[in-house]
């Protein structure tokens, strides 16, 4: 390939690249977060009255879980036309998705108002949530990672992954410094509203950053290699990117998706149903837990550009496989420090969580990145993020409080997370490490003893365009 494709920009242009994508992931997640943190709170109440609080708990968990299930459509659609016409337009769209639903859900009637049409409306604005972070993720990943080199990649590709502990900790922050304001009752009756509101601020601010970056050039040396492979073809049609990713690059995607089990999983449990566990069986007021959550968040936020970039230095795969083992070992410890009813050891056991979920989510941009072809690659990742949430996130706060509810204990949700952990870790040993790629070059993947080396990204691309 060109040396264009692969020339790294300038640090300035780099950095604008990085505050862009990260901005707009900040914003993405802290709305994502929101209704999450919503639902553990006061959902339960607003929206399913009639309901036992726990059942009212795991209904309001359900319209958490439905974002997830929009996740692998949005995934697709948005990774199909982001390998069609590039990362930066999808990016913006998701935004605009993103943000007015949230806003509207700060508008919206409550059960008192309109009865059942509540959280049927409220369903509606969560499918539009999961549908627009469904594609938020690849393509903003895929802007850094596109535009930096090899050496540093692990580094600046992880950047737009702190946009989710950014995004926990704003909404957190927001909530807890509400319920600290208010009483209960001005929370449950309007203060609740009020962080949904301030999306609509948070996206303009987004949509003015991300508007001023360029697209990335390896995209676009693609996109015009692609069209003149067409021209010389005559009337060839590029066949769609899903289609090559599952002939090309199916094993990639259900190792992503391994991959993703025990990251998601874990990270739901320790943030989400931390709020449900901490408040109903420890008798933790619902301040503390926040605090707890919007401290470790701080933390959690600062160390994944650290595991990025232990992850350029000894590779992908040890650092994700330090995250998965360490994540199922921490599962009793976090459970028995919880349960002991100290905001020091609660604080200690979401904290050194999250510093282990970041040791698999900081390469994950890079590693999940360099898994695939550049007209493929916004399909690609985002297939393999996406679809594994269904199982994996989407259920995650909905499992552990059944299972809470039906077992009265923590060591069935400690084991659920394990058992999730164990996935990961096949996944990953099953992975070949992927750091030192060109992402102009993907394809070509070191030689195995017996087997035939692998096609160029190119020669792949001529296959698809």
């Amino acid at each position: 390939m060109a040396a264009s494709a692969s020339a790294p920009p300038t640090p300035s242009s780099l950095k604008r690249i990085v505050a862009a994508s990260l901005i707009g992931t900040t914003i993405e997640w802290y709305d994502f977060f929101l209704y999450g943190s919503a639902a553990a709170l006061v959902f339960n109440k607003l929206f399913f009255p009639d309901s036992d609080p726990l059942v009212g708990t795991l209904l309001s968990f359900l319209t958490y879980a439905v974002g997830f299930a929009a996740r692998p459509l949005g995934a697709l659609v948005f990774g199909h036309y982001g390998d069609r016409i590039g990362r930066k337009k999808l990016l913006v769209l998701s935004l605009l998705m993103m943000g007015g639903a949230t806003f509207a859900i700060g508008l919206m009637p409550t059960h008192a108002t309109i009865g059942t049409a509540a959280p049927v409306l409220l369903t509606v604005l969560r499918l539009i949530q999961g549908f627009a972070l469904g594609g938020e993720w690849g393509g903003a990943v895929l802007l850094v990672s596109e535009h930096g080199d090899a050496e540093r990649r692990g580094f600046w590709a992880s950047w737009p992954q702190t946009g989710a502990p950014a995004g926990q900790l704003l909404a957190t922050g927001v909530l807890s410094a509400l319920t600290a304001l208010l009483s209960d009752a001005a929370f449950t009756s309007w203060g609740w509203r009020i962080p949904f509101l301030l999306s609509g601020v948070l996206v303009i601010v987004g949509l003015w950053i991300r508007l001023s970056v360029d697209e990335s050039p390896v995209f676009k040396e693609a996109l015009a290699k692609a069209e003149e492979r067409k021209a010389a073809a005559g009337a060839a049609t590029e066949k769609m990117p899903l289609v090559a990713v599952l002939r090309h690059h199916w094993r990639d995607v259900l190792v992503a998706m391994g991959a993703r089990m025990a990251e998601n999983i874990s990270y739901y449990v320790i943030t989400a149903f931390i709020l449900v566990y901490a408040t109903t069986s420890t008798g933790l007021s619902k301040q503390t837990a926040l605090n707890a959550v919007l401290i470790a968040s701080a933390v959690h936020f600062a160390v994944i550009p650290a595991w990025g970039a232990l992850s350029d230095r000894i590779g992908r795969r040890p650092v994700y496989l330090i995250g998965a083992i360490g994540v199922g070992a921490w599962m009793f410890p976090f459970f028995a420090l919880i349960d002991s009813a100290s905001f020091g050891n609660l604080l200690l056991a979401v904290t050194v969580g999250l510093v282990l979920h970041g040791a698999m989510y900081a390469p994950q941009a890079a590693f999940f990145s360099e898994m695939f072809a550049t007209r493929m690659r916004y399909s690609g990742a985002s297939i393999g993020a996406q679809f594994s949430s269904v199982a994996a996130g989407a259920p995650a706060p909905l499992i552990a409080t059944a299972l809470l509810a039906d077992y009265d204990s923590s060591t069935p949700i400690a084991l659920y997370v394990i058992a999730a952990a164990l996935i990961t870790v096949v996944a990953i040993v099953c992975a070949r490490e992927t750091r030192h790629r060109d992402l102009a070059d993907v394809d070509a993947e070191p030689a195995r003893p017996g087997v035939p080396s692998p096609r160029r990204a190119d020669d792949a691309g001529s296959r698809i365009a």
